[in-house]
């Protein structure tokens, strides 16, 4: 059915056009296609957005209602809606109005009961890939979020502070206002809107990675071009000279090029990891020799750097 209808713009409101329309609907509905692909493919449909709005249900399917939507609004306050650009097409109308029906019949048979309020597992729904626009915007609805709510989400391996819900061996905290502190390793994701969360999920998980006992907390927004370090397989990062050599080093050695690399200083790394000063410059001569490139220039220094976060990377 929906090979048959080809492209909307091509159809003229006729009779025989309006029964393909409503076949592709009826068939939507006869399969019990989720909320979420129904507004996919009525959108595709339709060559223009469509979505649903429903505030009391905390509903949002399609994003925010645009304001030169042509809309129809269901018994209950939901609101289906269409927004076309240009000029409206001759089946519109029948759209908007097998949409709206093919919308009230999945609400009917969705009506699962979600997890109680404050619940962990409304944390984990809001943060699945899994799960729909519509299950998503349901669970921020009861967490008291709208699914335009400014939210980071954090990435805790430790023990967490505020809204979470453990998954796997992290836990996940979404944070709307002032970051809580956490106790342990955290990353932070980027400000995005609450419905995006699975994504800022993704990305909390990729600054862990970039966290240490010295640097505990890393926020996405600060590692820049970094990150795409952390799309390097372990199996890559290992094959590389530069952390072959490093692998090759005694802890010792490996702290004081850490703390070097942190400080961009002999003396401030001495101080950082409690040794004196003058002890550096054999310990740098020493890594100079077992790594083939001297570190005491910027280049050098960046490419010890780079060694030391894909060594971190690969390890964690």
């Amino acid at each position: 059915m929906e090979g048959l209808l080809l492209r909307l713009s091509s159809l003229d409101a006729d009779a025989e056009n309006a029964v393909r329309v409503i076949g592709f609907f009826d068939r939507l509905i006869a399969t019990r296609t989720s909320l979420d692909a129904i507004v996919r493919k009525a959108s595709g449909l339709a060559e223009c957005p469509l979505g649903v709005s429903s505030p009391a249900r905390g509903l949002q399917v399609g994003g925010p209602t645009p304001a030169h939507a042509t809309r129809r609004e269901l018994e209950d306050g939901t609101i289906v809606w269409l927004a076309r650009a240009g000029k409206p097409l001759p089946l519109d109308d029948m759209v908007l109005e097998r949409f709206s029906i093919a919308v009230a019949l999945s609400l009917e048979l969705s009506r699962v009961p979600l997890p109680a309020l404050g619940d962990p597992a409304l944390v984990e729904l809001v943060l699945s890939d899994s799960a729909g626009e519509a299950e998503r915007s349901r669970a921020l609805h009861l967490l008291e979020l709208k699914p335009t709510t400014p939210l980071r989400v954090l990435a805790v391996k430790g023990t967490p502070t505020g809204l979470s819900a453990a998954l796997g061996p992290l836990h996940a905290v979404l944070a709307t206002n002032e970051i809580p502190d956490q106790d342990g390793e955290v990353g932070i994701s980027t400000q995005v809107p609450a419905i995006n969360a699975p994504a800022a999920w993704a990305e909390a998980r990729t600054a862990l990675r970039f966290a240490s006992v010295s640097h505990p907390a890393v926020r996405a927004d600060d590692l820049g071009s970094q990150i795409a370090l952390a799309s390097l397989s372990r199996e890559e990062i290992a094959k590389l000279p530069d952390v072959i050599a490093l692998d090759a080093l005694d802890q010792q050695l490996l702290t004081v090029l850490a703390a070097l690399a942190r400080t961009n200083s002999n003396r401030k790394a001495a101080t950082a990891i409690h040794r004196h000063h003058s002890t550096i410059p054999a310990r740098i001569a020493q890594a100079e020799t077992a790594l083939g490139f001297p570190i005491d220039t910027p280049a050098g220094r960046f490419r010890l750097h780079l060694a030391l976060v894909l060594r971190h990377l690969r390890d964690n």
